[in-house]
């Protein structure tokens, strides 16, 4: 069985939206395809550029259930992504980047731990996207920049292990664990996120 890394980004459960629409604008462009229409909780729709289990019919999230989305994603070129990128050709745009997929998201919408935020997990699609997940700064300061910019309040680095990896946490970089010398497990971290304690 392979490596299954993944990025997790926490969002206030009303930033969602704002959360996706700013993924868009990391995606590469899509020649094509036909947007994929999702139904948010509160109603809104969003035309995504991306498939949800590889189709692109419209997808109802009002009841607030989970979507799972299949994207691809930029990120910028650093030493870890052309060692990924050693056996494969790929093209940068006009920023220098280049687009990795397929990169699994799944959004809960009222996870059971913290119902107030929403969880977006980023799951890499093979070992090998895996090990760039833990490596690569550029693929961290993609999922922390899009953290930044939707609201979020934290954004953890999951490698199958004992320990998740605090990228972000409440505006700031950081490098501490969950368990870890400042939260002794994950009730810990939940409880410093802003509007945690209504």
């Amino acid at each position: 069985m392979g490596l299954d890394y993944s990025y997790r980004i926490l969002v206030p459960t009303h930033d969602v939206g704002r959360a996706l629409s700013e993924l868009t604008k990391l995606a590469p462009p899509v020649r094509r395809r036909t947007p994929l229409t999702v139904t948010m909780p509160d109603g809104a729709r969003l035309d995504l550029p991306f498939t949800s289990n590889f189709k692109s019919e419209p997808v109802d999230c009002s009841a607030g259930d989970v979507l799972e989305l299949d994207t691809s994603i930029l990120f910028g070129v650093d030493d870890a992504l052309r060692e990924y990128g050693a056996d494969r050709e790929y093209e940068t745009d006009a920023s220098g980047r280049v687009a990795v997929g397929y990169v699994y998201l799944r959004v809960k919408f009222a996870p059971v731990p913290h119902p107030r935020f929403a969880s977006l997990e980023f799951t890499a699609a093979t070992s090998g996207m895996s090990r760039l997940f833990e490596r690569s700064a550029s693929v961290r300061a993609v999922f922390t920049g899009l953290t930044a910019a939707c609201g979020g309040v934290c954004c953890l680095l999951d490698t199958e292990s004992d320990t998740l990896e605090i990228c972000w946490l409440n505006g700031e970089s950081s490098h501490d664990t969950v368990p870890g010398p400042r939260f002794a497990d994950y009730a810990d971290l939940v409880a410093v996120w802003p509007g945690a304690d209504r």
